[in-house]
């Protein structure tokens, strides 16, 4: 039995108030990726409630996410866009994935570390476990190639862990169900493009955050034209004129901040940028940048409100990617079950 080619899985969690950093980290490259490759992305509720939310937050902040994909140019009608909640086999794959991956392997997540901090003992089952779900996320749907960012990585380590584990251990059985070299793919990253990780607007040593106190640290999606300006224009720089060359970037983050970010947005390379702005002040770099941020957002925005009014809308596209998704975890999920000895599977 063949493999899937060039299926790509991502998630985004339920968190409200997508920024810049979410769109030009991941889903700027979702929706290139839609001409290359069978695209299933995901609202990941059932990770967000690994720390409490507030159902009725959750609920809104799950239409949102998905407004967002569709406002940036996701098409779910040619590709997958579902919330993990409603496909059951998620939860099913990550228990069976909770009883291959190792205590050892979990306890070097780093992700969890720094989310529960010096209370680790306060923190939930869910959130030391989440990598698991995560893998199962990924190979519910025996899926190739994960967009990740840096902060990713390791977790996408752990899901090609856990598949060649579950191979490994499984393997007479799965060669006896007629798959042949393992049963799951090793999930492959796909880390393009610049910017892919952008720094808060106040510091740029800091990633740009939700959770930071200052709105001006950030862009939101939603913010109109005028709040992306300004923020642009008061964003924190140093000095010293703009580098002729990204050797000089060191020691300078806020420069190589807004940089990448330019050039992200015009699908260029920071060098290209600095080729046209290198040696000059900060003003004319961020002048420009406002007029790019706000040609690029500002209509993701506007399209973002028009789709979130209409919440029947929204649920009835979630709804038709679920089903069309557990149409591809079912049976995948049914062949583990079997694989691993469970009577009617």
């Amino acid at each position: 039995m063949s493999k899937p080619l060039n299926r790509v899985f991502s998630g985004v969690q339920p968190t409200g108030n997508l920024h810049l950093g979410n769109y030009l980290g991941a889903i700027k490259r979702f929706v290139e990726l839609q001409n290359s490759h069978e695209c299933i992305y995901c609202v990941v509720d059932m990770h967000a409630i690994t720390v409490w939310q507030d159902p009725a937050e959750l609920r809104q902040s799950t239409r949102e996410v998905t407004a967002t994909f569709i406002a940036c140019g996701i098409d779910p009608a040619k590709h997958i866009v579902f919330n993990q909640s409603q496909v059951q086999e998620h939860a099913e794959l990550a228990w069976v994935f909770n009883c291959v991956a190792r205590m050892g392997w979990l306890n070097r997540m780093t992700q969890f570390k720094e989310k529960a901090g010096k209370h680790k003992e306060n923190a939930s089952v869910g959130l030391f476990a989440y990598p698991a779900l995560m893998a199962a996320d990924i190979l519910v749907y025996r899926a190739t190639h994960v967009p990740v960012g840096d902060d990713q990585k390791q977790h996408l380590e752990l899901s090609r862990d856990i598949a060649q584990k579950f191979n490994v251990d499984f393997e007479a059985s799965i060669a006896e169900a007629g798959f042949e070299d393992g049963f799951f793919p090793l999930p492959e990253p796909l880390i393009t493009g610049h910017a892919t990780r952008v720094m808060s607007f106040r510091d740029g040593n800091n990633k740009m955050s939700k959770s930071d106190p200052s709105d001006m640290s950030r862009i939101n999606l939603t913010d109109d034209a005028d709040a992306i300006a300004k923020k642009i224009r008061k964003a924190k720089t140093d000095p010293e004129p703009l580098p002729g060359d990204t050797d000089g970037f060191e020691g300078r983050p806020e420069a190589e901040n807004l940089v990448g970010i330019f050039a992200a947005l015009q699908d260029s390379s920071p060098q290209d940028v600095l080729n046209t702005y290198g040696g000059g002040q900060f003003s004319g770099l961020k002048s420009d940048l406002a007029d790019l941020a706000v040609e690029k957002l500002g209509p993701i925005g506007a399209e973002t409100a028009r789709l979130i009014a209409d919440p029947g809308h929204i649920d009835a596209v979630l709804k038709d990617g679920a089903e069309r998704a557990r149409a591809i975890a079912e049976p995948i999920m049914r062949d583990v079950k079997k694989i691993v000895g469970f009577v009617g599977g």
